[in-house]
């Protein structure tokens, strides 16, 4: 008799399940999990499975126990398969596995062993809350998985518990169910001082039926969005599936029938153990799923592009003058003036790369009085010491927050009367719009043709709208070849040429770049076509920015988990050509058509290239957690449901491209279970192709 062993190492529990050839769980355990305690360092012995004196030996200890207080020994477990969020590097060493998997895949393939009908599952734990539902159209299960709060998961019932100075698991039966107490759960660690207001004035069942009310509340907002055109039975599980009153609440929340399984404290567990059946079966049979890129055809448009970075922002050659931009005023108009340019967004990017010095700019801008609400960006720049421009200018459109700062820097740099933010509306849905767009560049240039003593040559404006087009036709060249081959370039290297945002639109240099990296693509074309083909493997649109600060991200989703990221939106250049007679207009109808300013056209943009491309997932990182407006939830939102209509899955992943201290813990575990959704659509099963 063989056996299959899965095992979830959560926040604040360790489960286990062992399941027997048949499918049926022949023991279980679930334990709360608590540091060993010790008076002094302790020095480790080797010897975990006898010692035991740190976590990581206590957990092997309860896992050897576990097995023997079934009868079974370590050789008679055909797989070991495991999942939780304290999975990390070291576990393999005191704790041998097969396989590791997304809690998410896990909980699925939990519920799918007593339901095997089931649709849509709610995993709430002690540390984040997980939303799945089946898609018809898309053949896969999508998941939402809630942020760095802990409000919604188990920790807030936990705190609540601990204030009223009762067992967690006695909350249930002492729910008053008809009480009309309102009580916030915004904040797990707050929600201790909510508790201080009522637990002397109110009777505690009214409490805790309030607080479970809360929790319910407070899980739909964070994942229920992924919920909320179903109608059918929900599977709840996780350990907070224990307290029937929170059930009962999100009955009630979501008018859809709450079904909690036998073993719903140990379902990520159980679903391990059901994959780690899957993956004996199947281990022998599976085929590497590494893209063998092309490596030595070295990328010289990458050092070309460097070495123009550091002209740009390092070097004292070029133009006396200096001029301040936001990201979206044409550059071809700053170049045809021949002064220097500092993009502010761009300069405080550059920032990322040193961490001692973003960290040295963030602190200073929170003693300025700038907290986390506002951009990190937006905060680099508070808190650096930025070169005195000459000029500086912005547009009103897509970021409000970034005019307003920039025109606080201007006015600390005493430069307020050299300040100049374009109005510009978000579509050309008014006739009016690109004549307003272009009256106001002509204005901005007559006031920096009095503020600098400078004059706009009007045929080098004209050539520079000639550069810009034959850079953009370059560019798009690229771009389409990308699209129909297969995976060319690491979209880690690719998603910093950003080239939208270059400052070189109007310049020869980008044309000489984007001719080079052309000529690479190419070469590369030739070799990659013998050793894949375009449909072998995943293919992926990375949308908004990268996190500057690390590749730890991208080169999880491209290297760990092997899905080629074959294109990103920084890249895209399908606007209207410009007309060197009419350099103004042309101007603006592109600043309005690049997509950031109309969400809309952003939407359509997307969805036209992820079929041209044939594209099978979008991730979205969401830097600011949808604070910011080029990624908000009404953007995602749209995106999502056009998306949706050509069944191409999007993940959203919340962080921040700056700050990496408020990034959340979650953003691997999201990563994994998309790739595993995509795997099971692609290939029959959550692990890869099969030979």
């Amino acid at each position: 008799m063989s056996y299959f062993l899965g095992i979830d190492i959560g926040s604040t529990t360790f489960k286990a399940v062992l399941l027997t050839e048949t499918g049926e769980v022949k023991h279980q355990i679930y334990q709360r999990t608590r540091p060993v305690s010790s008076e002094h360092m302790l020095n480790c012995t080797g010897h975990c499975a006898q010692c035991g004196q740190c976590n990581h030996g206590a957990l092997k200890k309860i896992v050897l126990d576990f097995l023997s207080e079934c009868g079974v020994e370590r050789r008679e477990i055909a797989c070991t398969v495991v999942t939780g969020s304290q999975i990390v590097e070291d576990t393999r060493k005191y704790l041998p596995f097969d396989f590791k998997v997304s809690e998410v895949s896990a909980h699925v393939a939990g519920a799918l062993h007593f339901y095997p009908d089931c649709k849509a599952i709610l995993d709430v734990g002690g540390q984040d809350s997980k939303a799945m539902i089946y898609n018809e159209s898309m053949h896969m299960w999508n998941s939402k998985m809630s942020g760095i709060c802990a409000a919604g998961t188990g920790a807030f019932l936990d705190s609540v518990a601990l204030k009223l100075n009762i067992p967690v698991e006695e909350m249930e039966k002492l729910a008053d169910y008809s009480t009309e107490l309102e009580f916030s759960s915004v904040c797990a660690v707050l929600s201790a001082t909510s508790i201080n207001k009522f637990k002397n004035r109110y009777p505690i069942g009214q409490i805790i039926g309030a607080a479970c009310r809360a929790q319910a509340r407070t899980i739909i907002s964070g994942v229920g969005e992924l919920l909320f055109h179903y109608k059918g039975d929900i599977v709840f599980q996780g350990g907070v599936a224990s307290n029937s009153a929170v059930a009962h609440y999100l009955e009630e929340i979501t008018s859809n029938k709450i079904l909690i399984p036998k073993y719903h404290r140990v379902m990520g567990a159980l679903g391990a153990a059901c994959l780690a059946r899957q993956y004996a079966d199947l281990r022998g049979s599976l085929s590497p799923r590494q893209v063998d890129y092309v490596t030595d055809i070295p990328l010289k448009s990458i050092q070309m592009r460097a070495n123009s970075t550091r002209r740009e922002f390092f070097s004292k050659s070029g133009g006396d003058l200096l001029v301040g931009r936001n990201l979206f005023y044409p550059t071809e108009i700053l170049n045809a003036l021949g002064v220097r340019i500092m993009t502010l967004e761009t300069y405080a990017a550059l920032f990322a790369r040193n961490p001692k010095r973003i960290k040295k700019a963030l602190d200073m801008a929170a003693y300025k009085g700038f907290t986390a609400e506002t951009c990190s960006f937006l905060r680099v720049l508070e808190g650096s010491k930025l070169p005195t421009p000459d000029f500086c200018v912005s547009t009103s459109q897509p970021c409000q927050q970034g005019e307003r700062v920039f025109a606080d820097l201007a006015r600390q740099a005493g430069v307020s009367d050299r300040f100049y933010s374009l109005n510009t509306p978000i579509s050309m849905s008014d006739s009016n719009s690109v004549e307003t767009i272009a009256e106001g560049l002509e204005k901005s240039v007559s006031l920096m043709e009095k503020a600098m003593g400078i004059k706009m040559d009007m045929g080098r404006l004209s050539e520079a709208c000639q550069l810009s087009n034959e850079a953009a036709e370059i560019t798009q060249k690229c771009n389409e070849l990308r699209w129909n081959s297969p995976p060319l370039i690491r979209g880690t290297e690719a998603v910093y040429n950003a080239v939208m945002f270059s400052q070189l639109w109007g310049r020869q240099e980008l044309i000489d770049i984007q001719s080079q990296f052309l000529k690479e693509l190419q070469d590369r074309e030739r070799i990659m076509k013998t050793r894949c083909a375009l449909e072998d493997t995943h293919r992926i649109l990375w949308l908004h920015l990268p996190p500057f600060y690390d590749t730890k991200i991208l080169d999880f989703v491209e290297d760990t988990c092997c899905v080629p990221i074959v294109f990103e939106e920084v890249n895209f250049v399908d606007w209207q050509k410009l007309d060197p007679d009419d350099p103004y207009r042309s101007l603006a109808r592109k600043l309005l058509t690049t997509g950031y300013l109309d969400p809309k056209l952003r939407v359509s943009y997307i969805v036209e290239t992820a079929q041209r491309a044939k594209l099978t997932g979008c991730i979205l990182y969401n830097h600011g957690f949808g604070r910011c407006s080029l990624s908000d939830s009404c953007f995602a939102k749209l995106l999502r449901e056009e998306l949706r209509k050509i069944n191409v899955p999007l993940l959203t992943l919340d962080g921040d491209c700056m700050d990496q201290t408020i990034d959340p813990c979650s953003t691997f575990t999201k990563i994994s279970a998309f790739t595993e959704a995509l795997n099971s659509r692609k290939y029959g099963n959550i692990f890869g192709p099969v030979h």
